[in-house]
C-alpha cells in the first residue's frame, strides 16, 4: 500500500533556478553545515550523522542508516529521490515553483510502500519530517 505525504507550501526569498541550482547538486549542502546543525539540534539527537555527494544523502536515524539518491532532475523545477537501502521503500521529491523573479516556493512530498501494520507505525514520524524538511529547506540561504 502507498501513503504519500506532502509539506505545507514554503516561500523562499531566492530565484527558482538559484533554489534549483543548489539542491540539485547536493554537494552544496556543505556550506550550509550551519543550518543542518542546527535542524540536527532541534530534532533532539534522532539525527546521529549526515553526509553526502552530488547524487546522493545519507543520514543515520536513531540508529538506522538511510539514504537518498536522486533518480531524476527536471531543471528548475522539481528534483526526484529514491530510497536506497532504507527499511521501507520510498520516494521523496522537492517540486520548486516561480512566485517572482526573485521569489519562489517548494513543497516536499514523500511516498512509501508499507503494509496496514507499517502504516500507523510511520505516518506520524513521515509526516514531520517532510514538514521539517521544507522548512530547513526554506531557510537555506541559497
Amino acid at each position: 500500500m502507498a501513503i504519500q505525504f506532502e509539506s505545507n507550501v514554503k516561500h523562499i526569498s531566492y530565484s527558482q533556478e538559484r533554489v534549483y541550482g543548489v539542491l540539485s547538486d547536493l554537494n552544496n549542502m556543505e556550506r550550509m553545515r550551519d543550518k543542518l546543525d542546527e535542524m540536527k539540534s532541534k530534532l533532539e539527537g534522532k539525527i546521529e550523522d549526515m553526509s553526502f555527494d552530488r547524487d546522493s544523502l545519507s543520514i543515520k536515524v536513531q540508529g538506522i542508516n538511510l539514504t537518498l539518491r536522486i533518480i531524476e532532475r527536471e531543471p528548475m523545477k522539481c528534483i526526484k529521490f529514491e530510497g536506497d537501502k532504507t527499511p521501507i521503500p520510498m520516494n521523496l521529491w522537492i517540486q520548486i515553483l516561480p512566485v517572482s523573479e526573485e521569489e519562489s516556493k517548494i513543497k516536499v512530498t514523500i511516498r512509501a510502500e508499507v503494509n496496514m501494520f507499517m502504516k500507523a507505525m510511520v505516518s506520524k514520524p513521515l509526516q514531520e519530517g517532510v514538514e521539517k524538511l521544507a522548512e530547513t529547506l526554506a531557510r537555506i540561504p541559497y
